[in-house]
């Protein structure tokens, strides 16, 4: 039989407490090497932290703000920067230790090691607590003061409603083109939009170019030099002109426009609005399309705007055959809706909205006729061969009397008024073109698919104006394009807009200005 030794672990005293341990290079236990050797010497048990509680970001030194959410990997980082001598350590673990949101403390549990003697590394856990002070950022500090601003853009535009800029204002929400202002003033013929940085205001006038015609014109004022340094300081104004045309407009076009855009008839309508002007001759379904440096090379005002259309009833649709898209060329036999049971009289017109009405529905249109339209190239056309109506858009007043509410609502931008108040047919007037872009959105599939609808926490009711206005229906509109639930969008109460940014140049969104 073989003999096999027992192996046994040799124990020695610890040198201190006399402790039976194993054999280590400092014959002494754990215990005794901890009182006697602090690992965490050096690292400060106690710390504080800045936070912004307008912008909800931290400082980290020097002067850079971040945003950071509670519990996250940013904010740990964070935090572990703003120890000294963990570079003197070995850092194994750290993690969050759950404290009240509103306790204003950040507890960090730490684990870490160091090698104390020769071959012999500690290994300790301990907690370090942070004390959220609260600072304002520089950028909220600058929102806060007066007269802070570093750049402006003035948007204008010199006609009589104001529904171009509630479609401007939709479409500036929807892409967050505005996430980097510090103040949106409201004004008599547009908006003034306030920045901290010339860069961010340069950036919003990209953006409007991208959708919409219009001419720029930029300034700066000297607010101070230092001779020393030879620096500047420059308050920068870009003023904004967009052009005062908008869709389903009716436009005398000046001879040589018309001449250069393929001798298209001088009298065209308005059918689309995007970084250029686009028009069509109801009479062929010609298309033209008039550039930004076109139109400003030759400025002229519309021959007449939505306000001024007449609705009509149609009471025969007879297409001719060329076709263009969604529009059918038609002649369409017409009568004034007010002179319908009262006389005879009726109207004849050659329209592209063949493929969509159909005898007994309401349309709207200008009465060439009976106006009196003050423009010069209108002056030098011939009258025999002007038409008496032309036809616009399909209408829908039985729908309006039968609508109880709107399950949908519009987001608003945060926006400063002026500071005389508007005088009541004012604020009338900004009342029904309100009520007008909202129909114009209901009725208009390819122009609300620009902009986000939300849901309605409860139905809206249609104002007394869109009441008053279509009282007198009594028919039903069975082709009425009903907005569906699934293009609305749930209203959560977020911050402004995605966080993503705009695209102002690849998304293509046509400036649809009613």
């Amino acid at each position: 039989m073989e003999y096999r030794p027992e192996l046994t672990t040799q124990q020695i005293l610890c040198c201190s407490c006399g402790t039976t341990i194993p054999p280590n290079p400092t014959n002494m236990c754990i215990n005794c090497i901890r009182n006697q050797v602090d690992i965490t010497e050096g690292i400060p048990k106690h710390a504080t932290i800045c936070f912004c509680r307008n912008c909800e970001r931290y400082l980290q030194p020097p002067m850079l703000w971040v945003a950071c959410q509670l519990e996250s990997r940013e904010l740990l980082a964070l935090c572990l920067k703003k120890l000294k001598g963990l570079n003197k350590v070995r850092l194994v673990d750290a993690g969050f230790i759950w404290t009240e949101p509103h306790s204003k403390r950040i507890k960090l549990k730490l684990t870490i090691q160091k090698e104390v003697f020769t071959s012999t590394i500690l290994q300790q856990i301990f907690e370090v607590e942070f004390v959220v002070s609260h600072q304002q950022c520089d950028d909220c500090a600058k929102v806060m003061a007066q007269n802070t601003w570093k750049a402006m853009v003035q948007v204008r535009q010199k006609i009589d409603h104001k529904r171009t800029f509630l479609y401007l204002e939709q479409l500036i929400i929807k892409h967050s083109a505005h996430k980097d202002t510090i103040n949106i003033k409201e004004c008599k013929d547009g908006l003034d939009f306030y920045y901290a940085s010339r860069s961010h205001a340069l950036k919003m006038v990209e953006f409007l170019s991208a959708i919409t015609p219009l001419k720029s014109k930029a300034s700066e004022q000297l607010i101070s030099t230092d001779i020393h340094s030879g620096t500047s300081n420059y308050k920068f104004s870009y003023s904004i002109e967009l052009v005062p045309i908008c869709k389903d407009d009716l436009l005398c076009l000046p001879p040589k426009i018309a001449k250069s855009m393929g001798n298209i008839s001088p009298l065209v309508i308005c059918y689309r609005i995007g970084n250029s002007v686009h028009v069509m001759d109801v009479n062929t379904l010609a298309v033209a399309e008039i550039s930004t440096q076109t139109y400003w090379r030759t400025p002229f005002q519309a021959l007449a705007s939505v306000k001024q259309l007449t609705e009509y009833y149609v009471l025969d649709v007879e297409p001719c055959g060329p076709v263009r898209g969604k529009y059918v060329l038609a002649d369409i036999q017409v009568a004034k809706a007010q002179d319908v049971g009262r006389n005879d009289t009726t109207f004849f017109a050659r329209s592209h909205l063949g493929g969509i009405l159909n005898p007994g529905d309401s349309v709207m249109g200008y009465d060439i006729a009976s106006s009196n339209f003050n423009n010069d190239a209108f002056d030098g056309l011939h009258r025999g061969s002007l038409p008496d109506v032309i036809l616009i858009k399909k209408a829908y007043p039985s729908h309006r009397k039968r609508n109880k509410g709107r399950n949908w609502e519009l987001r608003q931008l945060q926006k400063e008024e002026e500071d005389m108040a508007p005088r009541k047919q004012d604020q009338e007037r900004i009342e029904q073109d309100y009520e007008m872009f909202l129909r114009d959105l209901e009725e208009d599939p390819e122009l609300r698919s620009t902009v986000n609808l939300y849901k309605a926490d409860k139905p809206k009711k249609e104002n007394d104006y869109a009441m008053a206005e279509d009282s007198e229906s009594d028919y039903e509109d069975e082709d009425f394009p009903e907005i569906q639930l699934d293009e609305l969008l749930d209203n959560l109460k977020l911050d402004d807009g995605p966080d993503n940014e705009y695209d102002s140049a690849q998304d293509g969104d046509d400036m649809m200005m009613d």
